[in-house]
């Protein structure tokens, strides 16, 4: 792998930039391999990575039926934060905030993670309520948070409005290590570092089958023929139910349409994320310049990426409301993404009741936030055949036992 730096870029500027490496190889599939993984977006680019890296397991193939990165991993609004209630989503989250901390060293790939603080807002007694309990429950786990006034929330985000709101801002939690990071640039960068390491990425090869021998899968049937595996990993994000059902699996989600929207660029005006819980708005501005904005999930089942407009309506009127500085700026593009929700808007991270046959799905709207610690949790079952014990909580048996941990509960909305 061509290693990034000042000196690399000084020395291709003196050739026109032509020499660099690709930063992965387009190999055909390969008959047979150890792991398979399907779903190259940045969950299961991370997790190939850490087989790799962490396990010396490098006879792996990553699928993807479209482009690299180009499902829920591209069309995510960047947020990273680990402040979540329950003990077991707080260990989870911060291991994941972690690791992003020192992501870009690590793959040697600017992933422009950037710590700007995410403050929440409380517009209620019970979300002060909720917030203080929030605060209290986080420092008990070593988690980073704490409790803001109207006035301080409001000198650490200046446009934020506090004066004759619907809505009135009581105060406000805010996690100073939380932030942002570059989508594409997180599956890119590990993308780059799993093909250094042996791992073939194989673009435009879609899973239509997994092949079983009695209760053991032994492969999976591709768009470029079959592919034998020891062990087959499961990725899918909001499509996660389908490929599950190819080995006769019904998983305990659902798939619903989560939107966002970017703003036209303007200059740096905007110096963290905010989020409001009570309203489902939340807000920061880009490297760009745009504001980028999201809301709560649709309340119907889609696999479209197109959402409902009346949810852009009451975003955008509670965003111009809390910030009414931005209310005559232009909006750029809007999308939306599939997630995967569970009944406990908690993953599932663990083996399935078919031998070696593993899944990794349910983050709903949080999952880009944990994906480096997502793969590399999800590396260590795979390659150990047993859960790490950061991800044994989350895995299908809570459904059996009924020891689930409710973040729905808890926070309401779980970006």
């Amino acid at each position: 792998m061509q290693r990034y730096s000042i000196f690399s870029l000084a020395r291709n500027a003196l050739t026109g930039h032509r020499n660099w490496q690709a930063a992965w190889r387009s190999p055909e599939p390969r008959p047979a391999y150890d792991v398979v993984i399907v779903g190259a977006g940045g969950h299961g680019l991370a997790t190939a990575y850490y087989l790799a890296k962490q396990h010396g397991i490098t006879n792996v193939a990553v699928l993807e039926r479209g482009w690299l990165g180009g499902g829920n991993t591209g069309r995510n609004t960047t947020i990273c934060r680990s402040n979540y209630l329950y003990d077991e989503s707080a260990a989870f989250y911060d291991h994941a905030l972690k690791l992003w901390e020192r992501l870009s060293q690590e793959l040697n790939y600017n992933v422009m993670f950037s710590p700007r603080g995410v403050m929440m807002l409380a517009h209620t007694v019970h979300d002060v309520q909720v917030a203080q309990r929030h605060i209290h429950a986080n420092r008990l786990n070593g988690v980073d948070n704490e409790w803001l006034t109207p006035a301080q929330a409001k000198a650490f985000c200046p446009p934020l409005n506090l004066d004759h709101l619907r809505y009135p801002v009581l105060g406000a939690a805010l996690q100073r290590r939380g932030g942002t990071a570059r989508h594409d640039a997180v599956a890119w960068g590990y993308a780059r570092g799993a093909d250094a390491l042996g791992v073939d990425i194989i673009q435009n090869c879609e899973v239509t089958g997994i092949r079983r021998e009695g209760d053991r899968v032994v492969g999976v049937e591709t768009g470029k023929g079959f592919i034998k595996a020891g062990k087959i990993a499961v990725v899918a994000a909001g499509h996660t139910s389908v490929v599950m059902a190819l080995a006769g699996l019904r998983m305990p989600l659902e798939s619903t349409v989560l939107q966002a929207l970017v703003s036209e660029p303007v200059k740096p005006v905007f110096p963290c994320v905010v989020m409001s819980n009570t309203i489902h708005a939340y807000i920061s501005q880009s490297d760009k310049g745009e504001l980028v904005i999201g809301a709560g999930s649709d309340q119907y089942n889609s696999y479209s990426q197109r959402g409902s407009f009346q949810i852009v309506e009451h975003t955008l009127e509670a965003i111009c409301e809390l910030f009414p500085i931005f209310s005559r700026m232009r909006m750029l593009r809007h999308w939306g993404g599939i997630v995967d929700v569970t009944t406990d808007r908690s993953p599932i991270v663990g083996k399935t009741p078919l031998q070696g046959l593993y899944v990794n799905c349910g983050w709903g709207t949080g999952g880009f936030k944990a994906t480096p610690g997502s793969g590399h949790v999800f590396a260590w079952t795979v390659a150990k055949d047993e859960p790490h014990p950061i991800n044994a909580p989350f895995g299908l048996d809570r459904y059996r036992t009924g020891r689930l941990v409710d973040e729905a509960a808890a926070a309401a909305v779980a970006h």
